[in-house]
């Protein structure tokens, strides 16, 4: 498509200075094409462009804008917070109040440990648990993201599966990760009970951990199976391992707390979350038995650490968003706005004879370029990625922005009005 000369010149100043001109890479448009968009700043639901378009965002920078952008409140309730001081490296009052709320949220976390990032919070629970249990072995899946630390960058999904020359080296799914550290990490099939059942047959008593997304969201939207949750804790508990769940995106997206606390009976040892739980602010976490964290230093041998883990602003703007949810309680609504959005999709894909299929739970969404379902990673790299490109350049033509990748999601926010759905179904089918 073509591109603003506003927006081109901003992207060619940013790759002079930031290797490929941005600062993750799943900003890029590797997977559509293109120059990726530039933004000047964003309210609610919209995001404001460099050249002077306004577009629908259902981004939502990843997930973690469940309110939309600037909320007044967030911005009210940061605002405070820097006049008065903005970090400390000290314990403060807040960041007791934002431990005790996730803790009374969410069943099984009897504490938790504040940090900056996702990426983080797994990192610091998968050392927590090679700490706990004495082993080495960590079991994750296929096409699942858990940050980009060096164990979790195995079969690894999100960025990982549209980056330049992107491939498996030495085990891992990017250079500088030792072959002989990756071995340490096992990824399996997503959804396949019979190969997670075979595997701890064989070597259940070497595994620290089994890490999963309950709702994997990083090669898009794919819910898990039934019973596919149950067992994993089954046979972690058997072999005397740990189960991770990583609920980065999931946790507080589809209800005031986690995807395994609202919609399994399954309580994992370790939580992670991020996103959501910041307001837009850098701030994630982990947490979980209370046995466990207290391995942490200082009182443990598990050593963690963070200057700017639990600042003030992430804090405050943390608390405010929680607060919202709970108050306001959001989540029946997304959810009604992107059920009409992906029934209207596939309406319009059916009629056309186009090979589209939306996955679909509570307010995110994956537009699937695929003839059938997408249940692993396998299936979803079997879409039609070029057909994923067109209609992602037809829909920011029309001033919609959505993930420029087949395998990521797509999100509708508190900001979101419900007509939001028909403008989407209305600019897919002009796009075909």
């Amino acid at each position: 498509m073509e591109t603003s000369e506003a927006n081109a010149a901003w992207f060619a100043r940013a790759k002079r200075v930031t290797p490929g001109g941005v600062n993750s890479p799943v900003r890029a448009f590797n997977g559509v094409g293109g120059t990726p968009l530039v933004v000047s700043g964003g309210k609610g639901a919209e995001v404001f462009a460099a050249d002077g378009r306004t577009l629908t965002d259902f981004c939502c920078s990843w997930g973690a804008m469940i309110l939309g952008h600037a909320h007044p409140e967030i911005v009210a309730a940061v605002s405070a917070q820097a006049a008065k001081g903005t970090t400390f490296g000290i314990v403060t009052e807040n960041e007791v109040l934002f431990a005790e709320r996730l803790c009374s949220l969410v069943p099984g976390m009897d504490k938790v440990r504040a940090v900056s990032s996702g990426t983080e919070a797994v990192m610091s629970a998968v050392r927590l648990a090679r700490g706990a249990t004495g082993r080495d072995l960590i079991v994750k899946f296929d096409g699942c993201y858990h940050g980009h630390s060096d164990s979790m960058l195995v079969k690894a999904g999100s960025g990982v599966l549209t980056a330049a020359g992107a491939t498996e080296t030495g085990g891992a799914s990017s250079a500088g990760v030792p072959a002989d550290f990756a071995r340490h990490t096992v990824s399996l099939p997503y959804n396949d009970l019979t190969a997670v059942r075979e595997f701890f047959a064989a070597r259940g008593g070497e595994v620290a951990a089994v890490i999963v997304e309950p709702v994997a969201g990083n090669m898009g939207l794919v819910p898990p199976v039934e019973g596919f949750l149950p067992e994993l804790r089954a046979l972690t508990q058997a072999a005397g391992a740990l189960l991770i769940c990583d609920e980065v995106i999931n946790g507080f997206r589809f209800g005031l707390s986690t995807y395994t606390a609202r919609f399994t009976d399954v309580t994992p040892d370790l939580v992670t979350l991020g996103k959501v739980i910041g307001g837009g602010l850098p701030l994630a976490a982990v947490g979980g038995r209370a046995d466990l964290m207290d391995l942490f230093a200082p009182d443990g041998l598990v050593y963690q650490a963070g200057t700017l883990s639990g600042n003030p602003l992430a804090v405050a703007a943390g608390l405010k968003t929680l607060e919202i949810l709970e108050r306001d309680d959001p989540y029946a609504r997304m959810e009604a706005t992107a059920r009409v959005l992906a029934e209207g999709v596939m309406n319009v894909a059916r009629q056309k004879g186009v090979p589209v299929r939306v996955s679909q739970f509570g307010g995110v969404f994956t537009l699937f370029c695929s003839e059938g379902p997408v249940r692993d990673l396998a299936s979803a790299q079997r879409c039609d990625t070029a057909l994923y490109a067109r209609i992602f350049h037809g829909l920011y033509q029309r001033g919609l922005y959505i993930a420029p990748s087949q395998f990521e999601c797509n999100f509708i926010s508190a900001a979101h009005a419900p007509s939001t759905a028909d403008a989407f179904i209305s600019a897919f089918a002009d796009s075909l």
